[in-house]
C-alpha cells in the first residue's frame, strides 16, 4: 500500500482522501460505540445537576424584553427616511446659495 496521497486536481473528488475519511469514521464509530452506555447517563446527570439554564439568544426575546413592537421598527424607519430627506434638501439649498453667490460675484 502506498503512503503517498495524490494531489487533487480540482476537477473531481479525490478518491484516496475520501476512502481515508471513511476508514477513519468507521474506526471512530467502532471505538466510541462501546462508550455510549457510559456517556448517556453522564450527559443526563450533567444536564440535571450541573448545567445551568440555557441562554437563548433571539430577536423575539430581545424585542419582548425591551417592550418594542413591529410598529416601533416601522416608525423608526419612517423617521430615518424623513431625516435623510431633510438632509438632502438642506444640501440642495446650500448648493443653490453657493451658485447664486458665485453668479453675483462673477457679474
Amino acid at each position: 500500500m502506498s503512503v503517498k496521497v495524490s494531489e487533487s486536481t480540482g476537477y473531481g473528488p479525490n478518491t484516496q482522501m475520501s476512502l481515508f475519511g471513511y476508514i477513519m469514521a468507521a474506526v471512530l464509530v467502532i471505538v466510541l460505540l462501546p462508550l455510549i452506555p457510559v456517556l448517556v447517563p453522564v450527559w443526563i446527570l450533567w444536564k440535571v445537576f450541573v448545567a445551568e439554564e440555557e441562554f437563548g439568544h433571539s430577536f423575539e426575546d430581545w424585542r419582548r424584553d425591551t417592550g418594542r413592537t413591529p410598529d416601533d421598527r416601522a416608525a423608526a424607519a419612517e423617521a430615518e427616511l424623513a431625516a435623510a430627506e431633510t438632509e438632502a434638501t438642506e444640501a440642495d439649498d446650500a448648493e443653490s446659495e453657493d451658485e447664486t453667490e458665485q453668479a453675483a460675484a462673477e457679474s
